[in-house]
């Protein structure tokens, strides 16, 4: 599998349901949305299938945060994978060999590996930055994305992620950069979104066009 481009993070948890913004991000090319939500009475069933049917129209592909078994139900592309949000393996033996699956690696290279061997799509490192999302992560270098370009996926960013520091972030290796509030908090989503995804353009070798800031999703 390759990607590149924008992983948009709507997280429930802290962002209104705000679908407007949604369609906005969708409509600026991000290739990957991810629908994240601690709330005690998550899942939103009713928006998950909102947001399936508006990603499928845009061409992006649906992730579910935690729960393959929920992904799954819902028909989603795939799912990611915190690291006590159970089996990797298990999750490519149910979702099938199309499925996109991340997992989260902090700074731990080894962990990737794991990952990978696991049945892994992608693998997300982080934070980077100073993060209203997960305040809490342990932090992490950029050159951890350099060193991952070697395990042969796409390699995620996230944490802190924005418009002034996403191409430091690209240029230390990251694939997509994984960005919540600085799009669903931005007082235009779409003009943020626009922005992020022209840095992909300015900094890959092979020039790719704008929703084409993706590349092949599976």
């Amino acid at each position: 599998m390759s990607a590149r481009g924008l992983y948009a993070i709507y997280d429930r948890t802290t962002l209104d349901d705000d679908l407007a913004r949604v369609d906005a991000v969708l409509a600026a090319g991000a290739v990957w949305l991810q629908y994240r939500d601690k709330r005690p009475d998550a899942p939103d069933r009713t928006l998950l299938q909102v947001l399936r049917e508006r990603t499928r129209a845009a061409g992006t592909a649906l992730i579910v945060n935690d729960d393959w078994r929920f992904a799954r139900a819902i028909g989603a592309d795939g799912v990611h994978l915190g690291q006590s949000d159970g089996s990797v393996a298990e999750a490519r033996a149910a979702l099938g060999p199309d499925a996109i699956i991340g997992v989260s690696c902090s700074a731990r290279i080894q962990r990737a590996r794991d990952g990978i061997a696991a049945g892994a799509s992608y693998v997300s490192f982080g934070r980077f930055f100073d993060s209203r999302t997960k305040p809490d992560a342990p932090p992490a270098d950029l050159s951890v994305l350099g060193e991952a370009r070697a395990l042969g996926v796409p390699v995620v960013a996230i944490g802190g992620i924005d418009t002034h520091n996403a191409g430091d972030v690209i240029a230390a290796g990251a694939d997509l950069i994984a960005v919540s509030g600085a799009l669903f908090q931005a007082p235009d989503s779409g003009a943020a979104a626009r922005r992020l995804c022209a840095l992909f353009d300015r900094t890959a070798a092979s020039p790719v066009t704008a929703h084409d800031c993706s590349g092949d999703l599976r």
